[in-house]
This record gives structure tokens, sequence and C-alpha cells, in this order.
């Protein structure tokens, strides 16, 4: 695949299973993964240098949710060509256009994705990003 290959994909999520699960299916797909497990470790990665062409990210987490810590990397221009992926449960239309608000690529519920669909969506959605300027 190559629109995976030498791409760098951070997943902050606080469920450590998944983080886990999702770690390995981008791994095993060529994808080089960092994780964080809360948005707060994720900024602090962020701020210390740390650097991701796509950001794979959970809205529901405690302390700093994942529209928060999307505006606080937005507004301090950390990964500013980073394609971003919110992956929640959370399926609200206010919440889907809050993040969109935030310059979103893709929105994909958790629970009606299978994790081999959520790695072939972000590959689409990077595809698609690699055509125009980010």
């Amino acid at each position: 695949m190559p629109e995976s290959k030498n791409k760098k994909v951070l997943i902050i999520d606080d469920d450590r299973f998944l983080l886990n699960m999702y770690s390995v299916k981008f791994h095993k797909s060529g994808f080089e993964v960092d994780t964080a497990i809360s948005g707060q470790e994720a900024l602090t990665k962020l701020r210390e240098g740390a650097s991701a062409d796509i950001v794979l990210l959970d809205l529901v987490m405690p302390a700093m949710d994942g529209l928060e810590l999307l505006a606080n990397i937005r507004k301090e221009k950390l990964i500013p060509r980073a394609v971003v992926v919110v992956l929640s449960n959370q399926n609200q239309p206010a919440d889907i256009e809050r993040a969109k608000s935030l310059g979103i690529a893709s929105y994909i519920v958790k629970a009606s994705s299978i994790p081999s669909e959520v790695v072939e969506e972000v590959i689409k959605v990077v595809g698609k990003s690699a055509g125009r300027k980010l």
C-alpha cells in the first residue's frame, strides 16, 4: 500500500485495548505508529517535537476531550499539515459539526467500523489529501 509507506500515524485514545489493536493494524499496513493514552499526553508529545502525518483521534477522553485537544493543536499550529480523522462512538450532529469546523478530514464511528475498515478509510483519506495542498 504505497499510501501508507513512511506515513506516521498518531493514535489518541484512552482505551488501551483499542489503542493497542489499532496500533497493530496500522503497523501491519505499513504505517509508523505513535500512541497517546490521553489528550494531555498527545499535546505534550507534540509540544516536545513529535510529528505525525495522520492523527486518529477519539473524542471522549477524561481531562481533555478530543475536540479540546484538536482546538489546542490548531491554535498552537503543532502539526498544521497532518490529516485528522476522528474515531469515536460519539455520533451526535453537534460533535460532528464541531469536529468539521476544526478541519478534520473524516469522521468514523467506532461501533460501525471494524479495525481493517478504519485503516482502509484512513488510507483513502490520505490519498485524497495527497492531491491537495494541506
